[in-house]
């Protein structure tokens, strides 16, 4: 008798833990792929120690796999063709897309692969590796994460923006000139802006 009272207790124990404490079961994060229509990848450079000159690349692909709810990235990547770099300035883009900078003949892809993502009081953190050049470094990109939202074809969308920066010298884009005041036509650190949607994978 005593020994089917414990056992009654214990089972009782258990329902009520499992009714008070339920289980919390995560969602599997779903893929979602760049929408490069609504998209862009833009960067800004300082020029002649006056001013900047802005840019940006017209081909890429890439993906990200999150939950879309709670707003958490498991995993995210992108390729971009350097060849589709964009100034809005023939001369400069063929004089950026030689071996003095993008060298695309022989690095005609640019990669960027997350290693972890963490969220912040302000946004996110991305931190992964890009790779250029034949250089692979670490970068961070800090945003924020928009949410998502149902466009009028059915498909459900999710946005990001963010921003980075990086040291173009870190991927052996050296070149240079000196300008009589001392100063140099282009600077060394390049600013990065990201403003990406993303459409839902089909099952």
């Amino acid at each position: 008798m005593l020994k089917r009272t414990i056992q009654s207790w214990r089972v009782g124990i258990l329902l009520g833990t499992m009714v008070c404490c339920p289980l919390v079961v995560q969602a599997e994060p779903a893929r979602w792929n760049v929408d490069p229509e609504h998209s862009t990848i833009e960067f800004r450079v300082a020029h002649m120690m006056v001013s900047k000159t802005a840019g940006k690349f017209m081909d890429y692909t890439g993906f990200v796999d999150m939950d879309a709810e709670a707003g958490t990235v498991k995993a995210m990547e992108a390729t971009i063709k350097t060849g589709s770099v964009n100034t809005h300035h023939e001369k400069r883009d063929a004089h950026l897309r030689n071996v003095d900078f993008f060298d695309v003949e022989h690095y005609p892809v640019m990669t960027f692969k997350m290693k972890s993502y963490k969220k912040t009081a302000e946004g996110y953190a991305a931190v992964g590796d890009l790779t250029l050049r034949g250089v692979t470094k670490e970068i961070t990109l800090v945003g924020h994460y928009n949410g998502a939202a149902k466009d009028p074809w059915g498909n459900t969308r999710v946005g990001f923006n963010a921003e980075g920066k990086l040291n173009r010298k870190d991927f052996g884009m050296v070149w240079n000139k000196t300008l009589d005041s001392g100063g140099l036509v282009v600077g060394d650190e390049v600013q990065i802006r990201l403003d990406i949607e993303c459409i839902k994978a089909k099952p």
